[in-house]
């Protein structure tokens, strides 16, 4: 029974991102909190997306990424294929980045993931704006923006010790 438990554990471990991901996009979860009457909220698949394929790109594939894509349109009510070129884009700037940078630091991934940030959301609102005639609110769009660049070293902590503890439960057999 251990041996069972153990191994659920581990796959656990190896398929966070993908459970993450999925979970994310099937609820259509959103992560806002209230400070002072003002509505705060940050994209959580932005940063999932970002840390996976940036520091362990094996564990989330692009296809997946994609579908995820599409399950958020259909959840979210956007036109459909809207979100997967956003993560894909997203994917392709976090690749880049990894093949670029010789030593690997927080900083380093903290700021070029606000500007990959800055340039998704950009292309999300200028289709959604200038094709679908979607209403924008730019205050809540700065705003999430924002939040989500600061909890980035936050969460890149957190699935960095989850990439370490799958690392240890792979080494150990």
């Amino acid at each position: 029974m251990k041996i069972i438990l153990k191994k659920i554990f581990q796959n656990f471990l190896y398929g966070f991102p993908i459970i993450a991901l999925f979970l994310l996009m099937f609820t259509g979860f959103d992560f806002s909190f209230i400070i002072y009457e003002t509505n705060f909220s940050f994209n959580f698949a932005y940063l999932i997306i970002f840390f996976w394929v940036l520091k362990k790109p094996e564990s989330i594939g692009f296809g997946l990424i994609f579908f995820a894509g599409i399950i958020n349109d259909v959840v979210q009510n956007f036109p459909i294929g809207i979100t997967s070129i956003n993560f894909l884009l997203l994917c392709a700037i976090a690749a880049f980045v990894r093949n670029r940078i010789l030593v690997p630091n927080i900083l380093y991934d903290w700021v070029l993931f606000l500007m990959a940030n800055l340039i998704i959301t950009s292309i999300n609102y200028s289709i959604l704006t200038i094709i679908f005639d979607f209403p924008i609110k730019y205050g809540s769009l700065m705003s999430s923006l924002f939040v989500t660049f600061l909890f980035y070293p936050i969460f890149s902590n957190i699935f960095n010790q989850i990439n370490l503890l799958s690392i240890r439960q792979e080494d150990a057999e």
